[in-house]
């Protein structure tokens, strides 16, 4: 794959060693700000090779979606030449992003060495050293415990892999940080980034362990309520469940209107004297409110709450599933979104990156088959002659497609 000169990264050359989710995901943002990424794996694939969910035919849907725009070179790293070659990839990209730890041949203090001005991103489980993953990591910091209905005693895990994603997202912003410091420096860059210090990062800034320090108060359950807002989920008469999100004084005031309950909530607070225009009495009088907006609700089909939702300046959504959402016309016009062959997978609607870059979002590009550019990578970047990739493929230090 060859970055458009226009992108913000064009040019930047990374060897990316990795597995699973926070890594690849940097690797793979990072290609697609321009980034030339080399992600270098075992012969026969890394854990992450097969992980589910998989095609028909057993090839991994996982792998393809989190390695687009990436080429991918198949290394004996166990073997000595093995791992020769790919400390000369590093010196020749002079930036690795890896979260394989305790190997001291692609330890910072063995490579820099061979390349004075590396950038070196290590992913750690925690800052120590000791391993962990985003599922350990998020029964350790605490959100489980604030999951789900008042109710329900025991923990309640999310499926998103949030500090998975948001560490890939550091560690592609702590690269590019470190690429404009040697740009204006020459310095390299030493980064080490744990992925139990992201969750906890993340807890302290949103006020979850601040509040338990200076209040010494401890988060409650409280379903699919917002925390210090008023915000619900309310089912149709039909079963169609939406989340309706109420943040200004003007989004409450449109909801009472919605569901008829101007002056029943006027009455209410003069009764019990209640002031319903204070976002934090809305939040601990949710209950009382539910109750009164949910019968609205439940006397309507979803087109009909669908419609009368959409005429009002409140924030709100019906919930979908997966297979839902990718049926969706809206997915089709959506411009970051475009038709991608994505060999062993199919033809799908692939997303680009986010961001819009000078009006476009950069496409999607397919992932490459595993070692698929082992030969031309060797040969273009090392200078290696067809004699001497045939020798390493024939000794198994290599792997091509």
């Amino acid at each position: 794959m060859s970055a458009s000169p226009d992108l913000p990264l064009a040019g930047v050359r990374i060897v990316e060693i990795s597995s699973f989710v926070a890594v690849p995901l940097a690797g793979m943002t990072l290609a697609q700000l321009g980034a030339d990424v080399i992600r270098v794996d075992p012969v026969g694939g890394a854990a992450d090779y097969h992980r589910w969910p998989l095609t028909d035919a057993g090839d991994s849907i996982y792998w393809a979606g989190l390695n687009k725009g990436k080429r991918s070179v198949a290394v004996d790293m166990r073997s000595p030449e093995g791992q020769r070659v790919v400390q000369r990839l590093i010196a020749d990209s002079g930036v690795l992003v890896t979260n394989m730890a305790g190997r001291h041949w692609l330890s910072y203090e063995t490579l820099v060495t061979q390349r004075p001005d590396l950038i070196h991103l290590e992913v750690l489980g925690r800052a120590d050293g000791s391993t962990a993953v985003d599922y350990t990591i998020n029964a350790g910091v605490g959100f489980p415990l604030v999951t789900g209905p008042s109710e329900y005693g025991a923990p309640i895990n999310h499926v998103l892999p949030a500090w998975d994603i948001a560490c890939g997202l550091h560690a592609a912003l702590a690269v590019s940080a470190a690429l404009h410091r040697r740009d204006q420096t020459g310095e390299g860059c030493r980064i080490k980034l744990a992925l139990e210090d992201v969750a906890l990062g993340t807890a302290s800034a949103l006020g979850f362990l601040t509040e338990a320090m200076v209040n010494g108060a401890r988060r409650e359950r409280i379903g699919n309520a917002i925390y210090g807002q008023y915000g619900q989920s309310f089912t149709s008469g039909d079963g169609v469940s939406f989340m309706v999100v109420t943040l200004t004084d003007r989004h409450f005031r449109d909801l009472a209107e919605l569901t008829e309950s101007t002056k029943v909530l006027a009455a209410l607070a003069q009764a019990r004297d209640i002031d319903f225009g204070d976002e934090g009495q809305r939040y601990r009088h949710r209950d009382l409110l539910t109750g009164l907006f949910s019968g609205w609700f439940a006397q309507r089909p979803a087109a009909q709450v669908e419609a009368a939702l959409a005429g009002t300046s409140l924030l709100w959504d019906r919930y979908r599933s997966f297979a839902e959402v990718a049926a969706d016309p809206r997915l089709r016009e959506n411009p970051m979104f475009a038709t991608l062959h994505q060999p062993r997978v199919g033809e799908y609607l692939a997303a680009g990156l986010p961001a819009l870059i000078d009006g476009a979002h950069p496409p999607a590009v397919a992932a490459p088959a595993l070692g698929a550019d082992t030969e031309a990578v060797l040969a273009d970047r090392l200078g290696m002659s067809g004699d001497e990739i045939d020798r390493l493929r024939q000794s198994g230090a290599v792997a091509t497609e």
